[in-house]
């Protein structure tokens, strides 16, 4: 009999970064199996840069929980679920988890396109590599290992790709100077951009939007015509390594969801929002079917980096006291949960290369039904 993925998507919220007891209720009303879980998208409440330890320890509780659920090590749980762990709910935002759980069923006939989820990851980075060509390369290879494993050949029904990304530390930067190696920066605050800027850049190298040739370190963080309307890049001090995971649709898959993304052109564009919620998935965002059928916007922010949101100047570059990115999710953040009327989001700060310059991609995750509304 010929199967197909089915996914189910769970937002729960959490009131601390080590709190699953929602997880741990949807187990235990049957509805969520450890066995199925193959990637966890989660919103902490820590700062969202380098020393924000609310990341890594969301993540290490996911690994801790999951190994009694599977009956295996933490470490192998860290190498079959991708865990992105994105700190920040400045303003509105909610603290949650958003859980991808993936199963196989009999194709239902029905020939719609539906979601489906992969997952891949890329080797360890040398702190040198770090925002250079090298984690481009190995980021595109990645991403289209992940859509090989949701099943997906064609790269218009990919419409989000979720990166997370390492960065430097002061031990790092140290270590490879002492082996002779020069870095793209020895500031860890900017490592995380140029982590992020490279991580995005592979995923438009593997979807076409950019092409290989045109790639090398000097572009990262310098030519902003080069973007991926897809891609979204957190970096975290918790891994070395990318985690990547690819959304898209498939024809015949059997989840009960579909997803659909669009790109801000800057951080108060709410009308291509609305727009795709009207056009990919047929809802007025006016209508309370929007609060039956959302399950999760999933979204990246940032500062323009010309200083500027439609033409009036914006400080959030200039600010020494909060970092821009905290600016930027909060920002963009409100604008999102006053579409949807929801405020558990995953709105990611730092968009470089992630939609044009002082935009971001935004996807939306619906159920194509209106008797499940998003478990949370």
């Amino acid at each position: 009999m010929n199967t197909v993925q089915c996914v189910e998507v769970f937002r729960v919220p959490c009131s601390n970064p080590g709190d699953l007891r929602g997880v741990q209720a949807l187990m235990d009303q049957g509805a969520l199996q450890a066995s199925q879980i193959v990637a966890v998208m989660g919103k902490t409440e820590g700062n969202g840069c380098v020393n924000d330890h609310t990341r890594d320890f969301a993540a290490t509780s996911w690994c801790h929980f999951l190994a009694t659920h599977l009956a295996c090590s933490p470490a192998q749980v860290a190498d079959r679920v991708a865990l992105v762990m994105s700190g920040g709910t400045e303003g509105v935002l909610s603290p949650h988890f958003t859980v991808f759980a993936r199963g196989w069923a009999p194709a239902p006939g029905h020939g719609q396109k539906r979601l489906v989820v992969g997952i891949a990851h890329t080797r360890d980075f040398h702190p040198e590599e770090i925002g250079r060509r090298a984690q481009i390369v190995a980021t595109a290879d990645a991403t289209r290992a992940a859509m090989a494993d949701a099943g997906i050949s064609d790269e218009a029904d990919v419409h989000f790709v979720q990166v997370k990304c390492p960065l430097l530390t002061a031990d790092k930067v140290q270590a490879a100077l002492a082996r002779g190696q020069e870095l793209v920066t020895h500031d860890a605050y900017e490592s995380m951009g140029f982590s992020r800027g490279a991580s995005a850049l592979g995923v438009a190298v593997a979807l076409g939007e950019v092409p290989l040739p045109s790639v090398e370190d000097s572009v990262v963080l310098s030519d902003w015509t080069l973007h991926s309307s897809h891609a979204s890049a957190s970096a975290g001090i918790e891994l070395e390594h990318n985690v990547v995971i690819v959304l898209g649709e498939a024809a015949g898959a059997a989840s009960p969801i579909r997803i659909g993304h669009t790109v801000m052109r800057d951080a108060v564009d709410s009308a291509s929002v609305r727009r795709l919620l009207r056009e990919h998935f047929d809802i007025d965002p006016d209508s309370p079917m929007l609060q039956q059928r959302l399950v999760n916007l999933l979204a990246k922010a940032e500062a323009s980096p010309d200083g500027r949101v439609r033409g009036e100047r914006h400080t959030m570059l200039n600010d020494s006291d909060i970092n821009s990115t905290r600016h930027a999710r909060a920002a963009v953040g409100a604008v999102l949960a006053s579409v949807v009327g929801q405020t558990a989001l995953y709105v990611s700060g730092g968009a470089e290369h992630q939609g044009p310059a002082g935009g971001g991609p935004v996807a939306a995750l619906v159920r194509v039904e209106t008797t499940g509304a998003a478990h949370d």
